[in-house]
């Protein structure tokens, strides 16, 4: 029998196993042993290990996160929980000239075996400074893993490969996703870095959905699919390694690429994503690209400037037509009963 789980249960069962597993796997940060236990994702872990392996933390994240670095170093694998990746920026210096480099620097002597949770995306008006994908940040550092799961099996399996990576890995949550639910197998399994995911097969567009915005990809392939537009779509999962060849082999049979992201376009993973593609494919087939993401302005409050802010099915289903057709068509298409409630369930 199939067992469903959701996205925060799948995150919580992959912490309970690896803690079980491994000793040195401890759990820490801002309000982890709250009633509330960060969505969910850390309930009953503190009863189950005690404070020395599941404690709450001042609101310091340098301070908190040079004490990661230092466990790592020390031989634990701590999981080092920011709530909000947005505040992950008042610890770059650590996790980017620390964290990062150390395995280098010492000649592969050290190794900094650290998870750092965050979470990025609009919930309920959270507005400028609780609201962003910063993902691209660190996607742009040597040394930093990145992962963006986005169904229940791939946020347990990209956890506990995460844990038992010897190196830092910055696992990122769109709080949204954290309410999706989908098959999760209970025992223990990772998914590697660097394979991304062909989800649905196409012939006229290659549509690559970052985090959350995969959802909305594979509604927005719903609405495409009748006007006799069909589109194949890709989760990435890992953002750092990329695995840029199940990108390009699908463009290079589409001719096309959308990449929509939880995140603004300048220098951001769409960027990256669209760029390594026409460097692969130049000279040898004619590519059209097309990016989506935050509008270059402020996360906003209001559901009414959320609705203009952030790309969704409708959009994205707008801007591939165009891409598809060529030139601007003005199509959007009507808003479908059921497609807003639609889930994706994993990979199965």
């Amino acid at each position: 029998m199939e067992r469903i789980l959701s996205y925060v249960d799948a995150i919580r069962e992959a912490t309970d196993q690896q803690m079980a597993e491994d000793p040195s796997v401890v759990v820490f940060g801002l309000d982890v042993d709250d009633p509330k236990a960060i969505q969910g994702t850390t309930r009953g872990l503190a009863e189950k290990y005690g404070p020395e392996r599941v404690f709450g933390t001042p609101l310091s994240e340098e301070a908190m996160t040079g004490a990661a670095i230092g466990m790592a170093l020390a031989g634990l694998r701590p999981i080092h929980i920011h709530i909000r990746m947005d505040f992950l920026m008042l610890a770059m210096n650590q996790l980017v000239n620390v964290a990062a480099k150390s395995r280098y620097m010492y000649g592969g002597q050290v190794h900094v075996p650290m998870v750092v949770r965050c979470m990025i995306g609009k919930s309920w008006g959270q507005g400028a400074q609780h609201s962003q994908g910063l993902h691209s940040f660190f996607m742009h550092v040597p040394g930093l893993k990145v992962v963006a799961p986005t169904n229940p099996y791939d946020a347990k399996g990209c956890l506990i490969q995460a844990i038992r990576d010897n190196d830092p890995v910055i696992y990122v949550e769109h709080r949204i996703l954290h309410f999706q639910k989908g098959i999760v197998p209970e025992e223990r399994y990772g998914i590697p870095p660097g394979r991304a995911r062909v989800l649905e097969e196409g012939r006229d567009v290659t549509l690559v959905g970052i985090s959350h915005m995969l959802t909305e990809c594979l509604r927005a392939r719903c609405y495409l699919e009748t006007i006799n537009v069909h589109a194949e779509v890709i989760d990435p999962i890992w953002l750092s390694p990329l695995d840029i060849e199940t990108i390009v082999k699908s463009v290079k049979k589409t001719g096309r690429l959308c990449v929509v992201d939880n995140g603004w376009t300048t220098c951001g993973a769409s960027a990256e994503i669209v760029t390594r593609v026409i460097e692969r494919l130049q000279g040898e087939r004619e590519v059209v690209v097309h990016r989506m993401g935050y509008a270059p302005a402020t996360c906003p409050p209001t559901p009414s400037l959320e609705d203009l802010y952030y790309p969704n099915a409708r959009t994205i289903a707008s801007a591939v037509y165009d891409l598809v057709k060529g030139g601007r068509n003005h199509w959007l298409p009507e808003e479908r009963e059921g497609l807003q409630e639609m889930e994706f369930r994993g990979p199965f």
